[in-house]
């Protein structure tokens, strides 16, 4: 490895020979958290973009909008092969049928060599996951599922809408069909530390999963996280704290795990805090020096094979 963790560049790399870009699609779905099945507001940071943000337009038909991504990024890398991201709100949460035929239209554009579908593990019914594991044996696929927390309490102050035994039960059926799945973590919600974020990646080390994405809580300013930041309710980690949250995260990590990100982007336009994170090159690379510095590797920490319950 060119990086102390296994990074998604590289596993792309191995796996296709060449640059893998993703395009960050919006299939006009909505979420449970929001049509009123279990809330209306979101989750407590979501925008109103439902993690969206940076999405194509959801006005545009599928093969439009991988046209348009693929337009921005074709004089930066004109070899790259593309992943179709299904990124805005929950991404399995409609009839079976038009979750295939949102699927395929992806599938059928030039230059599509896999997809990654973010939804929430409480929207896996059993004939999606039929459908996933047809999807898995046909093309690259990732499944990514918001976990965020492992801390119970911490899921509850931010909607999160299910317990932790939903989240495991979905990987493992998901596991069972040799289903990639990629767990989403948020470093820095309310109340919690540095000891959470390790139990968090505690558990996640016990799963059949392959992928973790690590991400900064924004505060935006259409998210309800913002009332608790205006208020003196929440602060948000400083750039230091995060860095060194997210290295002991990756010391942590079971060294198998690809690492799909270490930290995120917030809208300019939405962004209330921290104003630090806008400058995401100058965060990576100080993680990467930290990590240099402290001599820290992915699977420094793992606690190994004892630690496995799959």
């Amino acid at each position: 490895m060119d990086k102390p963790y296994r990074s998604l560049n590289e596993y792309y790399r191995a796996l296709f020979g060449r640059k893998a870009a993703k395009i960050s699609l919006d299939g006009g779905f909505t979420c449970p958290n929001r049509d009123g099945t279990l809330g209306t507001g979101g989750c407590l940071f979501c925008s109103a973009g439902g993690s969206g943000d940076f999405a194509e337009n959801a006005s545009r038909s599928i093969p439009e909008q991988i046209a348009s991504g693929r337009a921005q990024t074709a004089a930066k890398w004109p070899d790259a092969v593309y992943i179709a991201y299904f990124q805005a709100f929950t991404n399995t949460y409609a009839p079976v049928q038009r979750l295939r035929e949102t699927y395929e239209a992806a599938l059928s554009c030039p230059n599509i060599a896999g997809l990654s579908i973010a939804t929430r593990p409480d929207c896996l019914p059993p004939d999606v996951i039929a459908l996933l594991e047809e999807l898995a044996g046909r093309t690259k696929l990732w499944v990514e599922l918001g976990f965020q927390t492992a801390n119970e309490t911490t899921a509850q102050l931010i909607r999160r809408g299910y317990p932790n035994a939903v989240f495991c039960e979905a990987v493992r059926a998901l596991a069972t069909r040799n289903i990639p799945i990629v767990a989403h973590v948020i470093l820095g919600l309310p109340g919690e530390g540095m000891a959470d974020a390790l139990r968090t990646i505690d558990l996640l080390n016990t799963l059949p999963i392959q992928g973790v994405k690590l991400q900064l809580l924004h505060v935006l300013s259409d998210s309800g996280l913002a009332e608790l930041y205006h208020s003196g309710a929440y602060t948000p980690l400083s750039k230091e704290m995060y860095i060194s949250m997210a290295a002991a995260c990756i010391a942590r990590l079971r060294p198998d795990i690809v690492l799909h990100r270490l930290t995120g982007d917030g809208s300019a336009r939405t962004l209330l805090a921290p104003l630090w994170s806008l400058k995401k090159r100058d965060v990576l690379n100080g993680i990467h020096k930290y990590l240099r510095e402290n001599d820290i590797f992915q699977g420094k920490d793992w606690n190994g094979a004892s630690g496995k319950i799959f």
